[in-house]
């Protein structure tokens, strides 16, 4: 059945009038919610606010390296330390390595560029901090419903955006309804903020409904993989962040890995890949098993063992590929809009901030009467912030990289390192990017075939023990929520020109292609693996497939990521 029939047949819809719904209960939406609720406590007035997440609580979703600037969670919780947030471990040690096969070439401290600079930053699980502030937002009358996934935005007569519905529980594969069929419910608001991460599948229709990317460079994306390890404690460094670049990727393909040592015994490693790789062949999953294997990284995990996994994508573009972020009814923050800056691997004080700053926009509007007009006034005090400075900085960042990695090196130590020095907070020029990430694959008959050694089940590991201690789970009975525009385009276009990419750019085993009975090729789609990393919404070449909201509390439940 279509929506609409099932409205049709079971509705209408329940709906529930808040002030403010936020979408995603990641830091940028849960300190947007936060953000107003102290205002409003402060002067004196009622605004009710819900954060919908569709994980099955607030930070099980959550994937970051990571460490950590306070800066924004100061501004936010000045007394976060008496409040207990769960950032335990300063950093003690920054290292930068550069990678061949088998050494491995360190940085002087007094080269590295600002961005490479961690002191008074902290090494956290993100997944703890953003529990954490759940904790906060509902100790200040924040509703959160986890486990509910937003599949629909709602416009008003004007063509306002005037909430959000929610998915369909009970539908089964087929799309029809079971006994266990309950219909999505209606948040309406006076202002709605998307909050939903890199490539949020709201927020991608309403920058193409609203056009918001208009001038902007097309959005770059990396794709993030990550575990979680247990180490010998005679190896352990707690507060020590190594970050490396180089080996095993080729020089002219943009990534690179990093390696931080928690508390009590533990390290979070991950290897990063630009998502504008040109070569079918190469697989990130691989890349960063290989990655393990470098003697600098083997000996810190050698004796040791993994206990997390998992994948997701990262909004990499930065300033110039920033899109409008508000609109009638509503406004983008976080990795949803893309403020991550690439150049100190650091997203979660930039979603704070771009949370805390929408929430004034729209705590003035409400207060003062408005409602689903653009709060203008928070791209407006972006551009006056401490964060619109930080990024201008980084600007050219990811575009050096299409240079090649020794031109990168240099051009950043120019504008981080050697510019600050002579007094230029900011670079005189600007690079600007022409293509999208899916566009850049070249035909596998172009490209050198790569092969990956089998894993050793030590170091390297395969995808689905990888899946597996993810957590990862879905309702089987489900309609699919990797969807095909044209089933047809997945052995037609992407196995016979590019050999099936598919397969080797998802981290999660969810795509494969099998045999028919009569020999025949055909794409098999393993959604129930899905880590929702957004990798194929991102990188497929005939963007012919659209990740879309399964049931909520599905997915990954990530636990100290």
């Amino acid at each position: 059945m279509t929506p609409a029939t099932l409205i049709e047949q079971y509705g209408p819809r329940e709906a529930i009038d808040y002030d403010v719904v936020v979408v995603g209960g990641g830091p940028a939406g849960l300190s947007t919610a936060i953000r107003i609720k102290q205002l409003a406590q402060v002067q004196g007035h009622e605004i009710s606010v819900v954060v919908l997440e569709k994980g099955s609580e607030p930070g099980a979703h959550i994937l970051s390296g990571a460490v950590m600037d306070p800066r924004a969670l100061a501004e936010l919780f000045p007394n976060w330390k008496e409040l207990g947030a769960p950032l335990e471990q300063l950093v003690t040690d920054d290292e930068f390595l550069f990678l061949t096969r088998d050494g491995a070439t360190k940085t002087p401290h007094a080269l590295l560029p600002e961005c490479f600079h961690n002191e008074g930053n902290y090494v956290i699980s993100l997944g703890s901090v953003t529990r954490w502030l759940g904790e906060q937002a509902e100790a200040l009358g924040v509703e959160i419903f986890p486990g509910f996934a937003a599949a629909e935005v709602l416009f008003d007569e004007a063509g306002a955006v005037k909430g959000v519905a929610t998915g369909n529980l009970g539908l089964g594969k087929d799309g029809e309804p079971t006994a266990n069929f309950q219909l999505g419910m209606e948040l309406h608001a006076k202002y709605t903020v998307f909050a939903e991460g890199s490539r949020g599948h709201l927020g991608r229709q309403l920058i193409a409904h609203f056009q918001l990317d208009d001038g902007c460079d097309p959005q770059a994306y990396g794709l993030g993989i990550k575990e979680l390890w247990e180490i010998e404690p005679a190896k352990h460094h707690p507060g020590r962040v190594t970050h490396t670049a180089g080996w095993p990727l080729d020089n002219q393909t943009y990534g690179g890995a990093f390696l931080y040592h928690l508390p009590n015994h533990q390290v979070t490693l991950g290897f990063i890949t630009g998502l504008d790789y040109s070569n079918p062949w190469l697989s990130p999953f691989e890349e960063m098993q290989r990655w393990k294997t470098h003697p600098a990284i083997r000996s810190v995990l050698e004796g040791g063992k993994r206990v997390g996994y998992g994948a997701r994508a990262i909004t990499a573009g930065g300033l110039l590929s920033l899109p409008k972020t508000v609109f009638p009814g509503g406004a983008l923050v976080g990795c949803e809009a893309g403020y991550l800056n690439v150049s100190r691997i650091k997203g979660s004080h930039a979603a704070i901030k771009s949370g805390m700053l929408a929430a004034d926009a729209i705590f003035d509007a409400i207060v003062n009467g408005r409602q689903r007009d653009e709060p203008a006034a928070y791209p407006d005090a972006f551009k006056q912030s401490w964060l619109h400075r930080e990024l201008d900085r980084a600007r050219n960042f990811k575009q050096w990289f299409k240079k090649g990695l020794w031109v990168a090196t240099l051009m950043t130590g120019i504008e981080q390192w050697l510019l600050p020095k002579l007094g230029i907070s900011s670079p005189p020029w600007t690079i600007h990017r022409r293509v999208s990430d899916h566009q850049a694959l070249k035909p596998a008959s172009e490209c050198p075939r790569i092969d990956y050694p089998k894993p050793d089940g030590q170091i390297t590991f395969d995808r689905l023990s990888s899946v597996f201690i993810s957590n990862t789970n879905h309702e089987e009975n489900q309609p699919a929520h990797l969807t095909l525009k044209d089933p047809g385009v997945p052995v037609r276009i992407n196995l016979a020109t590019y050999a099936g990419p598919e397969g080797r750019y998802c981290p999660a085993g969810v795509y494969e292609f099998v045999k028919n009975p009569d020999d025949t090729d055909r794409l098999q789609i393993n959604a129930q693996n899905c880590v929702h990393c957004k990798t194929c919404d991102i990188k497929d070449p005939t963007q012919n497939i659209v990740w879309v909201t399964p049931e909520g509390g599905g997915g990954p439940n990530y636990a100290g990521m």
